[in-house]
């Protein structure tokens, strides 16, 4: 795994660059980047919440476990590998997610950034076409003791 490279300790486990293990600087490395990048997973749960889907890895954890999400039409348990060109179904705050991993990344990065990350496949939301049924004029003020009456009434059928 490691070889001396002019006087240098060198990591053949990554790409050139500075080494995970010791800060060192790689001169040489054995195992092709382009491969080494092929070969990048992470856990899905971290996934959901690196590109911003969900807002915390808690809750990401918690849709996986009810069955929420899919990953390649499969069950998508939190610790799934998830890699580039995989397909994730999740339904997410009442609104169904189709999105297409084209970046693995573990960390949580800005939103310009967890954009790229992903393609989104999702259907448009569907506004209800239907109006408010307890909508007011504003500056109406405050609803009266005849008008909360007519609006329980309409709540219970």
């Amino acid at each position: 795994m490691w070889e001396r490279v002019d006087s240098q300790l060198a990591c053949t486990a990554v790409g050139p660059g500075r080494c995970r293990h010791f800060s060192v600087v790689v001169t040489r490395c054995s195992i092709d980047s382009d491969r080494l990048s092929a070969n990048l997973t992470t856990r899905l749960d971290i996934w959901l919440w690196a590109v911003r889907l969900t807002p915390t890895r808690a809750v990401a954890t918690e849709l996986c476990r009810t069955g929420r999400v899919r990953l390649n039409d499969g069950v998508g348990k939190a610790a799934s590998a998830v890699k580039v060109g995989d397909r994730i179904e999740a339904r997410i705050a009442q609104r169904q997610r189709v999105v297409e991993v084209v970046q693995v990344i573990s960390k949580r990065v800005g939103a310009p950034l967890a954009a790229e990350c992903l393609v989104d496949h999702s259907p448009p939301v569907e506004r209800d076409a239907t109006p408010a049924l307890f909508q007011r004029e504003r500056g109406a003020g405050r609803p009266t003791k005849r008008d909360r009456r007519r609006m329980d009434r309409l709540r219970r059928g």
